[in-house]
């Protein structure tokens, strides 16, 4: 029977943790019991302010699968990254990672461990045609030319790089995990072209996915984030790396 662990990076999430934690260990306890997988859930918070860490120790009460992690440095890419090197500790055959919102829910997250036996990897895609979308018209053509730009710059096979659920084998995680410096919304990016430039075979099938309305992301100041962290990307993944190298030797100004 394989072993899942599922990393869930949360900031600031008490009004959402608890039903996603809820929701995606009833699920998975169920294909525990008829021996189909067992199964674990890594929450990692990242420099939370809030009551998080007291919801996800009382869920924890009753599913002993979860397992939580508490960091004052913030970034999702962070708290992946941290999630993954926790799982690596025990024996987790496939490890993968969801957002806290349950904009993909426990039932599409199953779909990417079914479809992980022949290949590396498996990632959601809301870019495909048959993937089932519930958000704005803004926010779905703003991650399509997103997207688009992913494609030209980095050349990534890929129609959605950002959707927040993917899973990968065992040996493909311990591959890059010590290399993926982006923590940051370009996290998901830098891991896939760490990937594949270890040949690493990589699918994307389609999902369902709902926008959540408590989302506290500013999509036009993110995208620019992300704008600049794939063109630094190009840089890295190109002979002309060593000048990235040489820019971060530069001395920074204080922001004092």
């Amino acid at each position: 029977m394989i072993k899942v662990s599922i990393i869930i990076p949360a900031y600031n999430e008490e009004k959402r943790i608890r039903n996603t934690l809820v929701e995606y260990c009833k699920f998975f306890c169920k294909l525990k019991e008829e021996k189909i997988l067992d199964f674990e859930i890594v929450v990692v918070m990242n420099n939370c302010k809030d009551g998080t860490c007291e919801v996800v120790k009382e869920v924890q009460r009753e599913f002993r699968e979860i397992i939580f992690l508490d960091f004052k440095r913030g970034g999702k890419g962070f708290a992946v990254i941290e999630g993954f090197k926790d799982a690596l500790k025990r024996e987790n055959d496939l490890i993968g990672f969801v957002d806290a919102d349950m904009a993909t829910r426990p039932e599409e997250f199953s779909e990417l461990v079914k479809k992980c036996k022949n290949c590396d990897g498996v990632i959601a895609s809301r870019g495909l045609k048959k993937s089932v979308i519930k958000t704005s018209f803004t926010r779905k053509w703003t991650n399509r030319g997103f997207n688009f730009w992913v494609r030209s710059i980095l050349f990534l096979p890929y129609h959605d790089t950002q959707c927040g659920a993917k899973i990968f084998n065992r040996k493909a995680i311990e591959s890059v995990v010590e290399g993926l410096g982006i923590t940051q919304w370009a996290f998901d990016i830098d891991l896939l072209c760490r990937l594949k430039s270890r040949k690493f075979k990589v699918i994307e099938i389609p999902t369902i996915w709902e926008d959540k309305k408590e989302s506290k992301l500013d999509v036009i100041r993110v995208t620019i984030q992300m704008f600049a962290s794939i063109i630094r990307l190009r840089f890295i993944y190109s002979p002309f790396s060593f000048l990235v190298r040489l820019y971060d030797k530069l001395p920074k100004k204080s922001s004092n």
